[in-house]
């Protein structure tokens, strides 16, 4: 059976039913033990004639052998039926009094106490070392009004000592037990939720690097793929050349930003962001690029004031990065899906609030230029999501004509001053 908390729990569950009072098929390898010895042991008592009980007694000679055998058997059940037991066994006690008296039959009554406190139920272990105790101390007083002697003291010892101290032991171990139990339930459980934490950051690791390698190689090859459609249709050596051209730069552009994300998987220092990730002083180069790749790309970036130094509008790592990825995506996608025409790019910032907005004409296009799987979509909406921001991209109306808009708002963190 396959435990709720891991593999590690049916191993704590199976020795608490072994042990415990509902294990009813056969005696426990050491309780026959326990019982064979010490009958053994109290039989060579009785055959050098050394017995407990001084004085005049009802029964003499091999009477005593009763109680002893007796007890000897319910020691064969003392995790069976721990309770029953000991019952049991208090009977063949207060029987041993009216005989010569085994030592060995007081032991295995002691042990019974024991066995009852540690595999009985728990109403039982919280009563018998209670009634244990009180039986004592009455059986003591009892015994000093009768006798009116010191010495009954030491009767009341005994008593303890076979009834008292083995239901305060068994308590002791039973409480071990189940602190030692919880400590393993405890780390097993914990182990588990380590593994579920392990595999929750894998699971997002990859889907980080997922994102990373969508957004560096896909500008690429959707413009090797559009060109070399280009370079095929065109029976013009000039047209074919400068497609190859751009086919080489992307394809060279492409392998450097693979070698670079390979660089980050093999990298064992455990930073979650390659040290050179590109930023918005980027975009140029970005756009660039694009205006290469064939598209008509303007900026608009209304965060660089008209004057003061380039720091003034200075975002976090990872707003940056966001920010760059949106653009680049969408020019992507502008490279597969959208009609010719000027392809727009607007950055601005109000406050502790980056808004990214890219637009291109939507128009009459025979299907997209480039496959694609609508991942890019996907990334950019999370990677809004993860910095707390809002994303959105459809289809719109504008003085332009349609359009396709891609709009994204990144919340911009308060840097702390030093």
């Amino acid at each position: 059976m396959q435990s709720r908390f891991g593999p590690g729990t049916e191993g704590a569950a199976a020795r608490c039913v072994l042990d415990g009072p509902m294990n009813r098929a056969r005696p426990h390898p050491h309780d026959v033990l326990i019982a064979g010895a010490s009958l053994a042991c109290g039989l060579i008592f009785w055959g050098l004639g050394l017995t407990m009980n001084q004085g005049t007694r009802l029964l003499h000679g091999a009477w005593v052998l009763l109680p002893l055998c007796a007890i000897a058997v319910l020691e064969l059940g003392r995790r069976m039926y721990p309770r029953t037991a000991l019952l049991l066994g208090t009977v063949c006690l207060v029987a041993d009094q009216f005989t010569d008296g085994n030592l060995l039959t007081a032991v295995m009554f002691a042990d019974l106490v024991y066995a009852a406190v540690l595999y009985g139920t728990d109403a039982s272990a919280r009563r018998i070392p209670v009634v244990t105790g009180v039986v004592t101390a009455l059986s003591t007083i009892a015994f000093l009004i009768a006798f009116r002697q010191a010495e009954a003291l030491l009767v009341g010892a005994v008593i303890a000592l076979i009834t008292v101290t083995p239901a305060i032991t068994g308590s002791a171990v039973r409480n071990h037990r189940k602190a030692a139990e919880a400590a393993e339930l405890r780390a097993e459980q914990t182990a588990l939720l380590a593994e579920m934490d392990r595999t929750q950051a894998v699971t997002a690791e990859r889907a980080r690097m997922a994102r990373e390698l969508h957004d560096m190689v896909a500008n690429h090859l959707s413009a090797i793929a559009i060109h070399s459609t280009a370079a095929l249709s065109l029976d013009d050596p000039k047209t074919t050349r400068d497609a190859l051209a751009v086919i080489r730069e992307n394809s060279v552009e492409g392998l450097a930003e693979m070698r670079r994300l390979i660089g980050i998987l093999r990298d064992d220092s455990g930073d979650l962001e390659p040290a050179a990730a590109p930023t918005l002083d980027g975009l140029g180069t970005l756009l660039e690029q694009a205006r290469t790749n064939g598209l008509d790309v303007t900026l608009d970036d209304t965060r660089v004031p008209p004057e003061g130094p380039r720091a003034a509008v200075s975002l976090p790592a990872p707003v940056e990065l966001a920010a760059y990825r949106i653009v680049q995506e969408s020019l992507t996608n502008a490279l597969k899906h959208a009609a010719r025409g000027e392809v727009r790019v607007r950055l601005a910032q109000a406050e502790a609030l980056l808004t990214v907005e890219v637009t291109s004409p939507v128009g009459a296009v025979d299907g997209p230029r480039a496959p694609g799987s609508g991942a890019g979509l996907v990334g950019m909406r999370e990677r809004a999501a993860l910095l707390g921001g809002t994303f959105s991209a459809g289809p719109e109306d504008s003085a332009y004509g349609k359009i396709w808009r891609v709009r994204a708002e990144l919340p911009v963190p308060e840097r702390e001053s030093a």
